[in-house]
């Protein structure tokens, strides 16, 4: 009776499990539906502003620009961006991003991390935490950010990003993030947010170049457009990774859901072996006992 009462008592404690499981994938699949539509709206408008900067640059000579943005200095400090969940129950996701940040890093600036020059400005709480338990300096001002995600938001980091390096307090700025291709598939991507590239490392030149009439000048117009391409290009970094998260939160709980229904199947198999021994063992003891008292 102890073991069926043990258990029962699993099989309880796995369904009500089960239950959170599924509920958190109903929730999941809520929200990347939603996250789904805000970055699938946002790629043509990212995409369209990247193929008006491609067609510009292929007559605008950016070193004569002096923008700042493109400018091209020894690599001394670097920060590097690194997007996360704010919550775990969503399989690798973070593990992985956390994986491809500590790759770039240790890949890409080897030097650079011995001698301690590189910064981590972790976006979202698991990020944030890791790197921290690692000892490399983060700036952890924007760590919030997914909480309320919005351009505005997002915009001020973009801004913050941009006049440090106009500053000259880091001489590359690389972005870690989740690119979502579907529900199922995250690509992890990373990426040189500053300086630009230049026009030859820009967008590949699919379509021809367009005619463009400008007013006011071309200098004028590349000086206003890519501050906002820039905004625009990191907003959907943040869309990308927020999308990926549901998607990978959702198959982790669908996952869990179904192997919580396998293991429920087996504990009422162990428990119907279990009860059917118990009954057995009744049984014989009750004809053992008729059989002592006709003796």
């Amino acid at each position: 009776m102890a073991a069926l009462n043990e258990v029962r008592d699993r099989i309880k404690s796995v369904k009500s499990t089960q239950q959170i499981t599924k509920a958190m994938k109903l929730v999941s699949a809520s929200k990347l539906k939603k996250a789904t539509g805000r970055i699938t709206t946002m790629r043509p408008y990212s995409d369209k502003l990247q193929d008006v900067l491609s067609n510009i640059m292929q007559s605008t000579d950016l070193n004569e620009l002096q923008m700042g943005y493109n400018e091209v200095r020894p690599i001394e400090k670097v920060l590097v961006i690194v997007m996360s969940s704010d919550r775990g129950l969503c399989g690798g996701f973070n593990s992985n991003l956390i994986k491809s940040a500590k790759s770039l890093i240790h890949q890409k600036y080897p030097h650079l991390h011995q001698d301690q020059k590189i910064t981590v400005l972790p976006i979202g709480k698991k990020s944030m935490e890791t790197f921290g338990r690692l000892g490399i300096k983060c700036d952890t001002t924007f760590w919030e950010l997914f909480y309320n995600l919005t351009f505005e938001n997002a915009s001020k980091v973009a801004t913050f990003l941009m006049e440090s390096y106009l500053a000259k307090e880091y001489d590359a700025i690389e972005v870690v993030y989740a690119k979502f291709k579907n529900a199922a598939v995250q690509e992890f991507t990373q990426e040189t947010f500053l300086p630009i590239a230049k026009k030859q490392e820009t967008v590949k030149a699919s379509q021809s170049n367009a005619d463009y009439i400008f007013e006011p000048s071309k200098e004028d117009l590349l000086l206003e457009l890519i501050p906002k391409i820039l905004k625009t290009t990191f907003f959907r970094y943040c869309l990308d990774n927020n999308a990926s998260e549901h998607g990978a939160r959702m198959v982790a709980m669908d996952a869990a859901t179904n192997n919580a229904g396998d293991l429920i199947k087996k504990l009422q198999i162990e428990y119907n072996k279990a009860r059917q021994a118990a009954i057995t063992n009744q049984i014989m003891e009750i004809v053992g006992g008729a059989a002592a008292l006709d003796a």
